[in-house]
């Protein structure tokens, strides 16, 4: 008798805590959506770590690269954001291909490259200062569609703390600073 008490209090908790963070989630859907917060996201699967040592920016070859899931994971990004009500957005992207390539696979709008969201995996020394450009280039945004960022688990990291896994998104509250508000974490496969 007790332990069936003890799993209705346990169970009467757990959905306390699943509708808060279903209701927090939607809040942080309703800001990206009203231009009051953007999502970051780690570029979809490539598996390995870091890139090989004849890396080169101009040269997808040179690069770790998505494979067959990690193309899928990209393109599942559309209807999932679709089904939180956002149709098109401005979309900026580390210029790794990986990142390139899972922001053009989501087809949410034009891709621009900001240098800013490149990682700095293999320099962690200019960490600090691209996450202050990528702060101030986000706060510079005008007023229109919802913006995403393309790049990398280092660059995420850095700004928000959290460790995404591949093809995870952070959405963060506007104005970016240097101690953000990380209103939900998102991914297609969530």
């Amino acid at each position: 008798m007790l332990s069936r008490f003890f799993l209705a209090v346990f169970l009467a908790v757990a959905l306390c805590f699943s509708a808060s963070a279903a209701e927090t989630n939607e809040e942080a859907w309703d800001a990206l959506r009203e231009g009051r917060a953007v999502l970051m996201l780690r570029h979809a699967l490539a598996p390995g770590t870091g890139d090989p040592a004849n890396f080169d920016i101009n040269d997808c070859s040179t690069q770790r690269n998505l494979n067959a899931t990690g193309r899928e994971q990209a393109r599942a990004w559309k209807p999932f954001l679709e089904s939180h009500g956002i149709t098109e957005a401005r979309v900026f992207s580390s210029q790794w291909c990986r990142c390139l390539d899972t922001a053009r696979g989501m087809n949410m709008g034009e891709v621009t490259e900001w240098p800013s969201l490149n990682s700095f995996f293999g320099n962690r020394g200019d960490g600090s200062a691209q996450t202050r450009q990528t702060i101030s280039l986000v706060n510079g945004l005008g007023v229109g569609a919802p913006v995403i960022l393309v790049s990398h688990q280092v660059n995420t990291t850095a700004l928000t703390g959290v460790y995404p896994s591949s093809n995870e998104g952070v959405i963060i509250g506007l104005p970016l600073s240097e101690d953000p508000r990380v209103l939900a974490r998102v991914s297609p496969g969530r």
